[in-house]
């Protein structure tokens, strides 16, 4: 029987094989990138979308939020908007109204994340209590109008730093921590049914900051993290990554998939947002800006969203610029920053609507912005 020592001695020797195996696709693979997707779009002759400051214009600004807005989501069905501020709390919204159907006060002020439950009924949030919170919006209000707390999600050693239910299963949610971990839940009984990383070796080696749900492939998820690295998890298999991206050289705040569900988007504390395959690994696309001319170092990027055909990627930044780039040329056809009733603060959330006829921006100036599209809905 062989001994502990020589079965170390195999285990380093088939992981050192493999690492040499890998490295070996890596290159055989960059080789075969001799392109990105604005070279190849130029060669076929594709020109920018053409905007007109008109053609995207603020028609609501929400207020109500006494603090720094820090998150916000759409309803998948109806105009509704929930969003999460350092005030503490949590503020429904009709977005065609600007009307407030609810203000949720929560136990916990350091809010970081909400969503919508995908039947529009609850909504999740957590933050530094490592926490996810749930509210059902159709619960009875006490004397002073909360809704108290339907059920709260234990488990984390880290704050939640985001939180997604599945599509179309309002009883699972993911949630993503700063103990490097992302966790799938079952509402219904508060339980955790899969860990992803932790004791893992292919899981995250810092906090994870943002995740997003495969639409396509509601088993499939992405998370980004501070270690500057995208994870692709299947939750029927929780004990590995099943891909790692490279590329960015900061902190991941934002991910999101492309609508196609076969690439997803990223945002970065290093300025840029890329666009990655999610089956090759291939990063396909940098979308980098100039330094601002006041400043040498670049602004980060806080949030992303894609139109709904893919052309348009939306990208908030840490000065209140908001960024709609053309994804297939990797040129700004407008920037929200510039435009007449603008943020004054830092773009910390944005989302589009379900029908992606509205997109929504939050800020550290307090309030939500909904920007309605005028033109180019074929586009968009």
């Amino acid at each position: 029987m062989a001994s502990v020592a020589e079965l170390k001695e195999k285990h380093a020797a088939a992981t050192a094989s493999v690492n040499s195996l890998r490295e070996r696709l890596r290159q055989r693979r960059q080789m075969l990138l001799d392109t990105d997707v604005e070279r190849y779009s130029r060669t076929q002759g594709r020109t920018p979308v053409s905007f007109n400051p008109t053609d995207l214009v603020c028609c609501r600004t929400l207020q109500g939020h006494s603090g720094k807005v820090y998150s916000l989501d759409w309803t998948p069905e109806k105009n509704w908007i929930v969003s999460a501020s350092q005030d503490g709390r949590l503020i429904v919204w009709n977005a065609l109204t600007s009307q407030k159907t609810h203000a949720i006060k929560l136990h916990c002020p350091w809010v970081m994340t909400c969503a919508f439950a995908p039947n529009g009924q609850s909504v999740a949030c957590g933050g530094l209590d490592s926490a996810c919170s749930i509210f059902n919006l159709n619960s009875q209000a006490d004397r002073d109008g909360n809704i108290p707390v339907s059920r709260i999600l234990t488990g984390h050693k880290g704050y939640v730093s985001s939180c997604q239910y599945v599509p179309e299963q309002e009883t699972r949610l993911i949630t993503s921590s700063g103990d490097q971990t992302c966790v799938l839940w079952d509402v219904t009984t508060g339980q955790r049914i899969s860990i992803f990383g932790g004791e893992f070796p292919s899981g995250h080696t810092a906090d994870v900051l943002s995740l997003s749900i495969n639409s396509s492939n509601t088993n499939m998820f992405v998370s980004g993290s501070c270690d500057a690295t995208v994870r692709l998890w299947d939750i029927r298999i929780a004990s590995r990554a099943v891909r790692t991206y490279h590329g960015h050289e900061g902190d991941i705040n934002s991910v999101k998939f492309f609508p196609d569900g076969q690439r997803f988007g990223t945002g970065s504390d290093d300025g840029t947002c890329r666009l990655f395959d999610m089956r090759t690994g291939h990063q396909l696309q940098v979308y980098s800006r100039e330094p601002d001319r006041n400043d040498n170092e670049l602004p980060t990027v806080t949030s992303i969203a894609f139109s709904i055909s893919g052309r348009l990627l939306f990208a908030g930044y840490s000065n209140g610029d908001c960024y709609v780039w053309d994804t297939l040329l990797a040129e700004v056809v407008l920037n929200l920053g510039n435009l007449q009733n603008s943020h004054e603060g830092r773009i910390s959330c944005l989302g589009l609507s379900s029908d992606g006829s509205a997109l929504c921006t939050g800020s550290w100036d307090k309030n939500l912005k909904i920007w309605a599209f005028s033109g180019h809905r074929k586009i968009v």
